[in-house]
């Protein structure tokens, strides 16, 4: 396992910057040849998501407010437009924009990272030979039928077809392998490994076929390394007990659920003390959630999935039927082997044809894309990638300016370049830091802008015959770093395969919701712990986490982490997704958005931080209107 622990730094960083290494007298205002034919993001493992040589100068501009960058190098050309961040966000705004305009109008696009996509990040492993897809962040188009026409008209325009996903997932995979939903409790939480199949909380984390209930909740407890009366208060909780709703008012049941905090109802009508129970039910699955159920409100817990509640009850309190039609007619299989990396594919071969072949949704799949040609001169629309921006401001007054200058950083060195418009696609805390002259009120909206940390990690093993063995599809595992670990969805498209044969190589997939240590601290303040935290963590502390967290929770079957794991990619989001605010705590965080994204002179702001909503619609929603605000 040396060639994964040496990954730490070489393959994370070295390698990426190996392929762009050039003699500094290289450069030029054209910035041609900028990246080797042999650059190729995808393929890297290690650190990556938030990967090092990617933060480092922004966190100089926002920490230390630095802003001597030593000599600047101006390129000649001015662009119609310049857009900040490479995310579905940005790229659709370039889109968008060619549309409105025509596909004349020259576009730069700028971004901090090694890879396009913001979120929407590809990963590849090669197990054996063979070539296997994953995802570091955006996983799926989830709830394409509520996509509004400016987001089917960026479908459209990719020709991607939502009913093809019916084809391409194979929806009996689970039930064919008899994989199931369990919960793995850790040697060094609870006293000793124990996979037990049950799932813990009414709501299954979405993977379409998976069987759920494949033992009685209560038979099932039994085997929950507790104590005796640890087991008797899950028990309580998982079976609604005395019902909290029962005594209330229909008509203030919604109320209370949106006003009380869900822990002061395990502790005061469940009377749950076992600190293990409440960190059973803190960590029940759903990485949307940014924070634990200890600081949420009753129906913000039960939509993550928390217990506690009976939930015909909660179903009536909506005026709902416990199984809505709109849910069988639309499950979760709306997934590309690398999530939503594909749209960020699609978008980019639209915007720069030379960049990878093709013409279809499918055919994106296996396309290797050309990075040596992201960034050259006869491009209409240019990509420029490891380009941290630390200065945007427009040429003379705001009102009478017909330009816009933007400093970035590339290999260390400085460079400006003007645009006649510009938008801001990159995280919304960032602007007040690079933007000169916003407004007081939203330079301080921006500033109230943020992310929760997340972490994506993908593990390339050579078999899945130990999830076979112990009829793992995927497992809750409260106490671990990675609090949800399953294996990758059945779909197949394009010539691209999914691994039907317990024999064949897989990529498993382990999300990670980093929490406060301590219960009750708020989401602002947790982010914030576990920002630092993230970025204290070196890869081989990952390594080492995951490999005992699937070592003890395949324990007893064919499972040796170290000849079954090939490869490890860690998508570390320090910054992940965006925050919406809570019922408890600043529940203004959308109104807050509508501030900060304001028009500032030729400066339009995009991202789904503008919407402070972390889903696809609301990047290409707000990329759209981004456009709409320019004039030419």
């Amino acid at each position: 396992m040396a060639k994964i622990t040496r990954r730490d730094f070489v393959n994370g960083v070295l390698l990426a910057a190996g392929a762009t290494m050039i003699p500094p007298t290289a450069y030029s205002n054209d910035f041609l040849n900028l990246l080797d034919p042999e650059y190729y993001p995808p393929s890297l493992t290690g650190l990556r998501g938030s990967h090092p040589g990617s933060y480092e100068s922004a966190h100089q501009r926002a920490w230390a407010a630095k802003s001597d960058w030593g000599d600047i190098e101006k390129e000649d050309t001015v662009y119609d437009l310049i857009i900040v961040g490479a995310g579905i966000s940005g790229l659709s705004a370039a889109r968008f924009y060619q549309k409105k305009y025509g596909d004349d109008k020259k576009i730069l696009i700028l971004d901090n990272h090694d890879d396009f996509g913001g979120h929407a990040k590809r990963n590849e492993h090669t197990v054996d030979g063979v070539m296997k897809i994953g995802y570091g962040g955006a996983q799926t188009l989830e709830a394409p039928s509520n996509y509004g026409k400016h987001t089917m008209e960026i479908m459209d325009d990719l020709n991607v077809k939502i009913d093809e996903f019916y084809k391409a997932y194979d929806r009996s995979f689970y039930k064919d392998h008899g994989l199931n939903y369990v919960t793995y409790f850790n040697k060094e939480t609870f006293g000793k490994d124990s996979t037990v199949a049950c799932k813990i909380g009414h709501y299954a984390y979405v993977m379409d076929g998976v069987t759920i209930d494949v033992r009685k909740l209560d038979d099932a407890i039994n085997d929950v390394p507790l104590s005796d009366e640890g087991r008797k208060q899950l028990l309580n909780v998982v079976n609604g007990g005395d019902d909290p709703l029962k005594d209330i008012p229909v008509g203030e049941r919604r109320k209370y659920l949106n006003e009380t905090l869900y822990f002061d109802v395990l502790k005061n009508n469940f009377g749950v003390t076992d600190q293990l129970v409440f960190e059973i039910v803190r960590s029940i699955p759903n990485d949307l959630a940014s924070s634990g159920c200890d600081v949420m409100t009753c129906m913000e817990a039960l939509y993550q999935g928390a217990p506690g509640f009976n939930i015909d009850t909660i179903h009536e309190v909506f005026g709902e039927k416990k199984d809505k039609k709109g849910d069988e007619e639309e499950p979760y299989i709306h997934h590309f082997p690398d999530g939503n990396a594909s749209i960020a594919r699609l978008l980019v071969r639209k915007l720069i044809p030379a960049s990878a072949s093709g013409n279809t949704m499918d055919d994106i799949v296996l396309t290797r894309f050309k990075y040596d040609k992201l960034d050259r001169k006869e491009n209409k629309v240019r990509l420029r990638l490891n380009s941290t921006v630390i200065g945007v401001e427009h040429e003379g007054e705001v009102k009478q300016s017909e330009k816009v200058n933007v400093k970035y950083i590339n290999k260390g060195k400085t460079y400006q370049v003007s645009g006649k418009n510009v938008v801001m696609a990159c995280y919304n805390m960032m602007i007040p830091h690079v933007v000169k002259g916003l407004p007081e009120e939203q330079h301080a909206a921006l500033r109230r802008s943020t992310k929760s940390p997340l972490v994506y990690t993908t593990v390339g093993l050579k078999n899945w015959k130990a999830w076979k063995e112990k009829k793992i599809a995927i497992a809750s595992c409260p106490g671990n770093w990675h609090q949800i670990v399953f294996v990758d969805y059945p779909v197949s498209m394009g010539g691209y395969e999914y691994s039907a044969n317990e024999n064949e190589p897989i990529v498993i997939n382990m999300i990670y919701i980093p929490y406060s240590e301590k219960h009750g601290v708020d989401p602002r303040s947790q982010f914030k712990e576990c920002r630092a935290k993230l970025l204290g963590t070196s890869f081989d502390d990952f390594e080492k986490e995951i490999k005992s967290h699937l070592s003890g929770m395949l324990a007893g079957t064919s499972f040796n982490a170290e000849e079954d794991i090939e490869s490890i990619t860690v998508n570390r989001w320090s910054h992940g997704y965006s925050w919406s605010g809570t019922d408890l705590y600043e529940p203004d965080m959308r109104k807050n958005a509508k501030i900060g994204r304001k028009q500032f002179g030729r400066i339009t702001i995009a991202n789904s931080d503008a919407a402070a909503r972390a889903i696809l619609y609301a990047a290409v929603n707000e990329a759209k209107r981004a456009v709409e605000e320019i004039e030419l």
